[in-house]
């Protein structure tokens, strides 16, 4: 598990970063008001500056909401880019910015779910998907939860040092993806662990699942996970409403794991693609979630 040490040393080449960070610290101390409207402006200038991310974005929505008319799905487009951008205010409020303006507005649901199955001293994997409010209602959901969470670690060092040291201010424990033993001993303990199994990692645990009806290649990760710790799997619903948030902790799967790895997999997608309705503008749309393909079947990108 990654525990906050010392800085480390400082380069020449680190000097970028610890601008950039230094920035965004003081971009995570703005006015909430301010963020939301800097946010959407941010968003419009990323689609004109990362156009491979808006035609991936573009692709997406066609395959996942097919009887869209082309102007909505353009407008959802323009609407997921804005979403984009105060999520980079998001993420910086959540790591070094305070959240008491949004405490005061955001609404919990199905928390007793929650507090029963702490009470019962039973591991709970909750899963999401990589939406770009995931950060900031991670935090909020901790103000209620000893919340872990797993992550992939920032490549610069300096990045690493800062956002995990965000992190530990409000969470319980921060995992890497390659930390799994840690992971489940967490669970087994009775801990709380987030987890978005909605991406394409390649590892070799991944089976083709359904999501909005297209196959896509999904790690198996929650099955095995579920199968080793016994811990309850628990859909974790969150979405920003204007200026506030709305988080929902639904009840645990029932009869999960099973003995199926690709149908609890399945399972996991749809409870997703639930999520993603609920809130599509707010889904992480510029991952190629449907890059790689079955045996025989051509690119969709």
């Amino acid at each position: 598990m990654p525990t906050l040490s010392s800085p480390p040393p400082t380069r020449l080449a680190d000097w970028p970063v610890r601008c950039a960070i230094l920035i965004g610290k003081g971009l995570a101390r703005l006015p909430w008001s301010w963020q939301l409207r800097l946010g959407r402006v941010l968003g419009f200038l990323l689609a004109g500056l990362l156009p491979s991310r808006r035609r991936a974005a573009q692709r997406n929505i066609e395959l996942c909401f097919p009887d869209l008319s082309a102007a909505e799905r353009k407008r959802r487009v323009r609407d997921s880019f804005a979403a984009l951008g105060v999520g980079v205010f998001e993420f910086l409020r959540a790591w070094w910015g305070d959240i008491d303006r949004l405490r005061a507005v955001t609404r919990i649901e199905g928390l007793p779910v929650l507090q029963a199955l702490i009470a019962e001293k039973r591991g709970i994997l909750l899963i999401s998907g990589h939406f770009l409010t995931l950060e900031l209602c991670g935090r909020l959901l901790c103000d209620h939860a000893p919340l872990a969470g797993m992550y992939r670690a920032h490549d610069q060092r300096w990045m690493e040092f800062e956002v995990l040291r965000g992190r530990l201010r409000y969470a319980a424990a921060m995992f890497t993806r390659d930390e799994l033993r840690g992971a489940i001993r967490h669970l087994k303990h009775g801990g709380i662990l987030w987890y978005a199994p909605d991406q394409d990692m390649r590892g070799k645990d991944t089976v083709f699942a359904p999501f909005f009806g297209i196959p896509a290649a999904s790690i198996t990760a929650t099955h095995q996970l579920a199968r080793l710790t016994g811990a309850a799997v628990v859909p974790f619903f969150h979405r920003r409403e204007g200026d506030r948030y709305v988080l929902r902790v639904e009840p645990p799967l029932p009869d999960f794991p099973s003995d199926d790895a690709t149908a609890d997999t399945a399972r996991v997608n749809a409870c997703i693609e639930a999520m993603v309705r609920e809130a599509p503008e707010q889904y992480l749309w510029v991952h190629k979630r449907f890059k790689r393909r079955p045996a025989g079947e051509s690119s969709l990108y």
